[in-house]
């Protein structure tokens, strides 16, 4: 199963970032194969709807599990119609919320805010 992680850069030193569809990049963990990625996110720059671009290019690569601060409501419908669970993070540290994950002390996301919509931020 895949996990993925908004993150602000593409090293796992880096933090968690705070804002899901503005995140820099993804980090996408594969739990069978125990490896992760970096990916870019597209999304990131586009002037509107950056929350939902960004959940389909999380859907598109077959993650099951989204670990963030937050998630707007269009982001966090199109993961619900991929049946894509939301957690919230415990930590800034992509390997902590894995492990956190991996041990059950993750809490669902159910914080869900209405987004920032036109105003350049997610």
């Amino acid at each position: 199963m895949k996990i993925a992680i908004p993150v602000e850069e593409n090293t796992m030193d880096s933090e968690v970032c705070m804002s899901f569809g503005r995140a820099p990049f993804f980090y996408i963990y594969d739990t069978q194969e125990k490896q992760g990625s970096f990916l870019v996110n597209e999304a990131a720059s586009a002037q509107g709807g950056a929350g939902i671009k960004a959940a389909q290019i999380v859907v598109d690569t077959g993650a099951k599990t989204l670990i963030t601060p937050r998630c707007g409501e269009n982001a966090a419908d199109v993961f619900k119609q991929a049946d894509i669970k939301l957690f919230k993070n415990t930590s800034d540290s992509i390997e902590d919320n894995i492990k956190a994950y991996q041990d059950g002390s993750l809490k669902e996301l159910t914080n869900i805010h209405p987004g920032f919509h036109g105003h350049g931020v997610n």
